[in-house]
């Protein structure tokens, strides 16, 4: 292309149509900014910020791996094997794949080009409908709540980490200062039959299978009788966890919370330090620090997967996760429900974290690339951790001489009973607690990062003048999380957990991406958004297919399928609601009272700013439509950015630099505004 003809502003139009043609993001800078040299292409060049305002990414793989390390989290390694067990074994991809293709994906596209093309976070990106502002309080709250507590079990994560650095481990047998009266130590294994117990002495309860000394329980001849009766075996790392590490049982309910244990509060002080001191000058910082904190992760995983295949009994595993495929759980709506859950919350969808990793990207970062990569990679990282987990559930079967399906759990359960228990019977077992702690710690370190950096950036965002003391806003949120997460540090504060866990990103999670659907999709028009996301990634889409011929399937995706998947999963989620529970521990009314309000804030941060700006403008007596366009601030975040959509709007009223104290550039045309819903002959006509 001829640079030289593009000098006259007068011809910007008739370039940015020639550029259109060739589509690279060099050629479309250069039709908007033909004074610009050549080798001035932020998309290679990361020595310099293209938003010297705002910042970037300082290298080419910061946000990949800052978004997978989001992605990837705990919920990859706890959450989604037992899914497998529970749901069918193989026969789960199924549905976990079309969920993944049809409601998560595209979600996550939307957020990091949305992100990417306001260079704004999830508080100040809705420009585009004003009406939907809200959304980003909602993210706000949403990110926020989750970072307190996910960082407390980052904190035992680091609990378990320093109790390791032993000779042998302290979970390996029952210590009486913290294990049950039914501790597996304390139970004879000789005493397998009601005649046993007798013929030593005992008593035997026929009814409840349990053999007793007096009133101590030292044996278990019916395991089945007992478990109707609450009693059961437990392991030493059952037992550690509630009763040492938690201290569970010196309380009696959420009611009861008790005093702090200072060995947590150090670990949660420590966890506090980590984030805080990797995000203290923003994504300068955080994107070095996720070089090591996403990639350790599958190192581990690696390291894992070959020890527990030379494991016994790990075939055992491995058979129940990926050999036995029961079809006939397709027909049950509880496996697609659980499918649409953990792709959309394993993805980190509609949290806002998205949105403000985007926002910090070059212009024309190639946003569709980096969207299948990431989705994919949290794919697979699920299907990989899944052999590892279940090679150690196979192992621990053959050791309690059980079944895998006995053995089986998911969440805290796997991570700090199930897996230290398998470490304890292996040569060296301080060494492999030790990396697989360490991998926990950097899997939650990441999404920490994440959560942090969205409440963050919302508050840049809207308060410009405090990215001066970015350090001093981090450290205040750190410092204000860290005392918001003391309750979880006493003795109740499992309870606790439990319930931000089961409110505070449920549901309404889910309501946030039906809003951004909505407002993308239906009132600022599909086709609109389409040659956004065109004068930021160029005429390349996916798999050699140009963007436009490409869109077509994410058109289909935000207008029908991503919605209709949303309506379902919310209303089965509405139709099946199970009060939150901790084993056999019913909260109080007023417990999940406290939880509904954790939900009900996102909730209402999604719709008082809506009425609020209603009743704004019927006060003023202002026309509501102009809540339903565009205003003038939406837009790419640089003048030279904004000139681009000159290729598919109209001459009008929207403004170049609506930042500017002085009049626009002489020679440069006002970008129209008016009407977003640009629709398919409108856009034929035009190009």
């Amino acid at each position: 292309m001829n640079n030289n003809n593009c000098d006259n502003p007068e011809e910007l139009d008739a370039c940015a149509v020639e550029a259109d043609e060739v589509a690279s993001p060099s050629d479309v800078r250069l039709a908007a900014h033909p004074n610009v040299d050549s080798d001035e292409d932020f998309t290679t060049d990361f020595t310099r910020d293209e938003n010297e305002e705002r910042g970037n990414w300082s290298g080419r793989l910061d946000f990949l791996l800052a978004c997978l390390g989001y992605a990837v989290g705990l919920g990859n390694v706890w959450r989604f094997p037992y899914l497998c067990y529970k749901s069918g074994g193989a026969v789960f991809f199924i549905p976990y794949v079309i969920m993944l293709v049809f409601v998560g994906m595209p979600i996550f596209f939307l957020e990091l080009s949305l992100g990417q093309f306001t260079s704004s976070g999830p508080l100040t990106c809705w420009n585009c409908v004003p009406i939907f502002m809200g959304i980003g309080v909602g993210m706000m709250c949403v990110s926020g709540m989750v970072a307190i507590y996910y960082n407390m079990i980052i904190a035992w994560s680091l609990f378990y980490l320093f109790a390791s650095f032993t000779n042998k481990l302290p979970w390996g047998h029952c210590n009486p200062e913290w294990a049950s009266t039914t501790c597996e130590d304390f139970i004879w294994s000789n005493i397998t039959t009601d005649l046993a117990c007798e013929s030593q002495g005992f008593m035997a309860n026929l009814t409840s299978g349990v053999c007793y000394d007096d009133t101590e329980i030292i044996g278990i001849f019916n395991s089945s009788s007992a478990a109707e009766f609450n009693i059961k075996k437990r392991l030493a790392t059952e037992d550690y966890l509630e009763g040492r590490v938690w201290g569970l049982r010196d309380s009696d309910g959420i009611d009861d919370l008790g005093s702090l244990h200072w060995e947590l509060v150090l670990c949660l002080m420590l966890a506090w330090i980590m984030v805080i001191g990797a995000l203290v000058r923003g994504v300068k910082s955080s994107g070095k620090v996720v070089y090591f904190t996403a990639l350790f992760p599958y190192v581990v995983l690696i390291i894992l997967l070959i020890r527990g295949l030379t494991l016994k009994g790990f075939e055992r595993g491995i058979d129940f996760y990926i050999l036995q495929p029961n079809l006939t759980k397709l027909q049950e709506s509880q496996v697609w429900k659980d499918a649409a859950v953990q792709i959309f919350f394993s993805l980190s969808d509609s949290w806002g974290g998205l949105i403000a990793l985007s926002s910090y990207n070059r212009f024309h970062n190639h946003a569709l690339r980096d969207s299948l990569i990431v989705s994919l990679g949290n794919c697979l990282t699920s299907f990989f951790a899944g052999f590892v987990i279940f090679s150690f559930m196979g192992f621990l079967a053959e050791r309690l001489d059980s079944t895998v399906e006995e053995v089986a759990t998911d969440g805290v359960g796997l991570a700090f009973t199930i897996y230290p228990d398998a470490v304890t019977h292996m040569p060296v077992s301080p060494l492999w607690a030790i990396l697989f702690f360490l991998m926990l710690i950097t899997l939650g370190l990441d999404s920490e990062f994440a959560l942090m950096e969205t409440v963050t950036t919302c508050v840049f965002d809207q308060f410009p003048k405090t990215r001066q003391k970015k350090w001093a806003v981090i450290l205040v949120f750190g410092v204000f999380f860290f005392l918001l997460g003391l309750p979880l540090c006493t003795d109740g504060g499992a309870y606790m957990l439990q319930i931000m866990d089961h409110y505070a990103g449920a549901w309404n999670v889910m309501v946030i991406a039906l809003c951004e659907c909505i407002a993308i999709s239906y009132i600022y028009g599909f086709m609109r958004f389409r040659e956004d996301i065109g004068i930021m990634i160029g005429d390349c889409g996916c798999a050699c297919l140009p963007w436009k011929l490409c869109s077509y399937w994410w058109r289909v995706c935000w207008c029908c399928f991503t919605p209709i998947g949303l309506i379902f999963v919310l209303i089965y989620s509405w139709v099946d609601y199970k009060e939150v529970s901790y084993r056999d521990y019913a909260y109080p009314a007023w417990g999940a009272a406290l939880g509904w309000m954790m939900t009900f804030l996102v909730i209402l941060g999604i719709f008082i700013p809506m009425f609020f700006m209603l009743g704004q403008k019927l006060y003023r007596g202002e026309p509501i439509s102009e809540l339903f366009k565009p205003n003038k601030y939406w837009g790419p975040a640089m003048p030279k950015h904004r000139q681009l959509m000159a290729r598919y709007l109209e001459p009008g009223t929207f403004e170049i630099d609506p930042w500017a104290e002085s009049s626009p550039q002489p020679g440069v045309d006002l970008i129209a505004m008016g009407n977003s819903q640009l629709n398919e002959e409108t856009y034929t006509e035009k190009l």
